[in-house]
């Protein structure tokens, strides 16, 4: 593991997609349209868990899929991901195969390192443990903010956060903070978050 990347504090990631499929019925080869913007959270999994030539073990990433069902990579466990929408997509699909095994909130594995759950957004927030981080264009500047522990960084996709949604957050979230003058893809966003603990808050390199 790269030197300056935190061992033994996890890192989970939330995003929601608005748009995408619930069942496992779209093509692979039009997620970008036929499959409501798949692409948007395919691109996330792959900017929260790669580094070059090696997996980060300490994320967790969950996908919110239009507040139905909850598709969650867990790094320690991956197998099979691999650097290109595609086949990320291919790993949701597979999921959503086992939607009619989803009971409640009980998981089920559909590959390795790979589970889903029949919940949305506001279960979820209230099962994970951590430091809740709502990355917002009108948060904290990131540098002004410590390296939480634990964070859970929540993000959406293509689409602004809902009413509903932008008030779970605001009972949720420890902290709302922004990670730069612009606006960032969802992507984009994970990469600069991981970069931001990696360096303890851009002071170590």
């Amino acid at each position: 593991m790269p030197a300056g990347v935190r061992v033994g504090r996890m890192r989970q990631f939330i995003v929601l997609g608005h748009d995408v499929p619930t069942e496992p019925d779209f093509s692979l080869d039009d997620i970008a349209g036929g499959a409501g913007r798949l692409d948007v959270l395919c691109r996330c999994v792959n900017s929260a868990f790669f580094l070059s030539h090696a997996i980060r073990e300490d994320v967790r990433t969950h996908l919110v899929l239009r507040d139905e069902f909850t598709i969650t990579f867990e790094g320690a466990d991956l197998r099979r991901l691999n650097p290109d929408e595609r086949s990320t997509a291919a790993l949701v699909r597979n999921a959503l195969e086992e939607r009619e095994e989803a009971i409640g909130h009980i998981p089920v594995e559909t590959s390795p390192g790979v589970s889903l759950t029949r919940r949305g957004f506001e279960p979820l927030l209230e099962s994970v443990e951590g430091t809740v981080v709502q990355l917002h264009e009108d948060g904290d500047p990131v540098v002004e903010v410590a390296p939480p522990e634990d964070p859970i960084f929540v993000l959406s996709d293509h689409n602004d956060f809902t009413d509903d949604e932008a008030a779970l957050l605001d009972d949720a979230a420890d902290r709302r903070v922004r990670l730069g003058p612009e606006r960032l893809h969802a992507d984009h966003a994970i990469t600069v978050a991981h970069n931001h603990l990696d360096t303890d808050g851009f002071t170590r390199y």
